[in-house]
């Protein structure tokens, strides 16, 4: 007899449920990595892994909060600098009992307040500490919130294609319907509201009622940035769908050309002026796991409500309460992010100094790779705006198709597989966040060290025409 948690008696969303981040690709390239193959994990946006160094100032401020005993020594201003240690003084008075004591389900409000006051410096309209919520990263906010939107497989959840799986994984598991609405490759993976229009047609036609649509704003996987008439195009097909947004703002920081800036959802709402910026609901997210901090291990994040009324938001507290509180560490990052060195302090130079080396090498990384996917024969890529990634397509020749299909995996898992076993770099099949049918892509992170990057596309490019020359018509066989 089957017993309870035997895999044929699992919930079946938890079956439905998958996550191409950490999938096949990534247990093959760990299997390899044992066996002492070198391997370069490009599938996940984890910048501390592939070399980034952290920001000094946030984590002398976090270590003296980890051991507060260090700031009774009488030598601690010969290690940490006077405002590192104010600092630290200053976020270990906002606790209950230090970083070991559980905060308020919803985070300290000293920092929501922090936050709140980082929103308004960003976006020019006031914010409200009561309506931020601090979470163990973006993820377990937008699972949050998810949560609260989700009543059945009959709520629809418009996410964009290619997305993140972070999406299709929480719907999957909650018993939701998504509801895909394409980005367009051709036009920089630009938003079609022509397109948004017949998904929700579509979806209603199959009796699914759309209930919210997420945005990743710069994206992810694509790398687009949305402009201000991008923006307020959505907030009104939102508004007039009776359908609330959900931004997912976390690579704000990650921004690679000057034509389109960083600009908030709830900034361009607000500036739309009533009704709509009354009514309109709008939750945004950020983290520390991305931008020039890259914290991704600390966990690290907020959510932000606009228009949610009252008795909605303590229902949203009465959940985040089950599990107590969030990660108070992370909390202290999160501080530290939104309130960080201003000048005139010992630690700015060095701060200024850290976090734009790191966002200038990025913008280099960005074109680098670019330009590296777009020397390669049957690769087209455009050029990353925003966010942490390259989502270049491959033209897959109809004989690996089929040589794909033989061995039983989606054609660009193949070539992925493929890839990995000869090079070692670790990608993500464009399969895993949704694509048009026939079309086939991968994405790659652009943070490999700077310095490593000329001899990564050289190897992947010796590995994609190699397989190119193998499967193209004019060879007439496979040598594969």
């Amino acid at each position: 007899m089957a017993k309870a948690m035997d895999y044929e008696n699992l919930n079946e969303n938890v079956k439905k449920c998958q996550y191409a981040v950490r999938g096949e690709l990534y247990l093959r390239a760990s299997e390899l990595q044992k066996e002492g193959k070198k391997i370069i994990f490009t599938n996940v946006g984890n910048p501390h892994a592939l070399g980034q160094k952290p920001l000094t100032f946030p984590r002398q401020v976090v270590a003296l909060c980890q051991a507060p005993f260090m700031l009774d020594d009488p030598n601690v201003g010969l290690l940490f600098p006077a405002d590192a240690i104010a600092k630290a003084k200053h976020y270990l008075s906002l606790t209950s009992g230090g970083l070991g004591a559980y905060s308020d389900s919803r985070g300290l409000p000293g920092v929501r307040k922090e936050v709140a006051e980082f929103i308004e410096r960003r976006d020019g309209y006031p914010s409200d500490p009561e309506l931020i919520f601090l979470t163990d990263g973006a993820s377990k906010g937008v699972m949050q919130i998810l949560n609260t939107i989700i009543r059945g497989s009959s709520d629809g959840i418009l996410v964009p294609v290619p997305q993140y799986p972070l999406y299709s994984a929480t719907i999957a598991l909650l018993g939701g319907s998504l509801v895909p609405y394409y980005l367009e490759e051709t036009a920089n993976w630009g938003l079609d509201i022509v397109n948004l229009r017949q998904s929700v047609a579509q979806a209603r036609s199959q009796g699914i009622t759309v209930r919210a649509m997420v945005i990743i704003n710069p994206g992810n996987p694509t790398g687009q940035c949305l402009s201000e008439a991008n923006l307020k195009e959505i907030l009104r097909f939102c508004y007039q769908n009776n359908v609330v947004l959900l931004g997912d703002e976390v690579y704000q920081q990650n921004i690679y050309q000057d034509e389109r800036p960083f600009i908030s959802a709830r900034k361009v709402l607000m500036d739309m002026g009533a009704p709509i910026n009354k009514e309109l609901q709008l939750v945004s997210f950020h983290t520390v796991s991305k931008g020039y901090w890259g914290e991704c291990g600390q966990r690290g994040g907020y959510f932000e409500m606009t228009n949610i009324p009252p008795k909605a938001v303590e229902e949203i507290y009465k959940v985040a309460s089950i599990a107590l509180s969030p990660n108070v560490p992370a909390q202290i990052f999160m501080g530290l992010m939104v309130n960080p060195p201003k000048p005139g302090d010992i630690s700015y130079e060095r701060f200024i100094r850290e976090s734009k080396g790191i966002l200038e090498s990025l913008r280099r990384r960005a074109q680098l790779m670019t330009d590296g996917f777009n020397s390669c024969r049957n690769v087209v890529c455009n050029f990353t705006e925003g966010a942490m990634y390259s989502f270049p397509q491959i033209r897959l020749p109809p004989k690996a198709i089929e040589a794909a299909q033989k061995a039983g995996k989606v054609a660009d898992v193949y070539y992925c597989l493929k890839l990995l076993e000869a090079t070692g770099i670790s990608t993500v099949p464009g399969s895993g966040f949704g694509q048009k049918e026939g079309v086939f892509h991968l994405r790659t992170t652009i943070l490999p060290a700077e310095e490593d990057m000329p001899a990564i596309m050289d190897s992947f490019k010796k590995f994609n025409d190699g397989f190119m020359e193998q499967y193209e018509d004019h060879k007439g066989y496979s040598r594969m």
